[in-house]
C-alpha cells in the first residue's frame, strides 16, 4: 500500500502538468480557429471550406497537444510509440467507421468542387431541391415543398449530380399538335410569335425553336423549345404563360388544336336486320 500511495504521489506533478498541457491545448485550439477564421473571412472561400480548414486545424491542435500530455504523464512514451500505436489503432477504427470516415472524405472533396454552391437546386437519385448547407459529412437539401432533406455526402458524391442551377439560364420544351387540315408553315410562325411574346421567354441571345416533330394519331405535333430563367419556378412559370400564350393565339388564328378521336372503317358492308315488331307493320 505504501507503494502503491508512494508512486500515486510521485505521479501528481506529472498529472498536474498534462492537465495543464490539455487546459493550454484547448485554449490554443480555440484562439488559432478564431484567427484562421477571420482571415479566411477575407478571402473568397465559402463558408462551409473556411469551417474545414478551421476544424482540420484544431484537430491538429489536438493531436499535437494529447501527444505532448501524454509523453508528459509516461515518461516511456516516445512520439514514435504513440504514432505507430495511431497507426494500428486507425485500421480498427476504420473498419468500424467505414461509413463516417467515407462521408467525411466526400465532403472534403465536395467543398473544393467549385460546382454545387450554396443556393444551387440540384437532383441526385430521388432527391431534389435547394442545397442550403453543405458540412463536413452530409448535405441539407430543402425540397420545394419545404421538406429538408439531410443526405449523406457520399451519395452526392458516387451517383450521379445533376445542378439545375449551374448556368442562369435552361432550355424548356413543350410538345403542341395541331389538325391535319391546317398548313404547318402557317402554324409554325402563329406559334413562334406567340412564344416570342412572351416576358419569361429569353430571345436576345437564344433563339425560339420550333420543329415539326412527329405524324400522331390526331394531330401534327410541334416541338416548342425556349430559353428561361434556371429555378424550378421561373421554369414553370414560363411554361405556364407559353402554354396559355399559344393557345391564345391559336384560337385567334382558327387553328384547330385536336383532341384525340378515331375513325372506324369497315370492309365489308353490315347488314341490317329490323326488328320483329318493324316486320309485322
Amino acid at each position: 500500500m505504501r507503494g502503491i500511495a508512494r508512486n500515486s504521489i510521485e505521479v501528481l506533478p506529472s498529472l498536474a502538468v498534462a492537465l495543464v498541457v490539455i487546459l493550454l491545448t484547448w485554449l490554443v485550439s480555440k484562439i488559432t480557429a478564431s484567427l484562421l477564421s477571420r482571415m479566411l473571412e477575407r478571402t473568397r472561400l465559402r463558408k462551409s471550406l473556411q469551417e474545414l480548414f478551421a476544424l482540420l486545424t484544431s484537430i491538429a491542435v489536438w493531436v499535437l497537444g494529447i501527444m505532448t500530455a501524454a509523453v508528459i504523464l509516461f515518461p516511456g512514451l516516445t512520439p514514435a510509440s504513440i504514432l505507430a500505436g495511431l497507426g494500428i489503432g486507425s485500421v480498427a477504427i476504420g473498419f468500424a467507421f467505414k461509413d463516417v470516415f467515407e462521408n467525411f472524405l466526400a465532403g472534403i472533396i465536395i467543398l473544393f468542387r467549385k460546382e454545387m454552391r450554396i443556393g444551387d437546386f440540384v437532383e441526385c437519385e430521388d432527391i431534389e431541391g435547394e442545397v442550403s448547407r453543405i458540412a463536413i459529412r452530409e448535405s441539407h437539401i430543402r425540397q420545394t415543398d419545404g421538406q429538408l432533406v439531410i443526405v449523406p455526402n457520399s451519395i452526392l458524391f458516387k451517383n450521379p449530380l445533376t445542378i439545375k442551377t449551374h448556368l442562369d439560364h435552361r432550355r424548356v420544351t413543350v410538345i403542341c399538335g395541331v389538325a391535319y387540315d391546317v398548313d404547318v408553315d402557317t402554324a409554325r410562325s402563329v406559334i413562334s410569335q406567340a412564344v416570342q411574346g412572351c416576358d419569361t421567354v429569353i430571345s436576345d441571345d437564344k433563339p425560339v425553336q420550333i420543329f415539326a416533330q412527329e405524324f400522331a394519331s390526331s394531330s401534327i405535333n410541334f416541338e416548342v423549345t425556349w430559353w428561361t430563367g434556371s429555378t424550378p419556378l421561373a421554369v414553370r412559370q414560363s411554361r405556364d404563360q407559353v402554354v396559355a400564350a399559344v393557345k391564345r393565339a391559336l384560337d385567334d388564328a382558327g387553328i384547330e388544336i385536336p383532341f384525340p378521336y378515331r375513325t372506324l372503317t369497315f370492309k365489308e358492308p353490315l347488314a341490317m336486320t329490323r326488328a320483329h315488331g318493324d316486320r309485322d307493320a
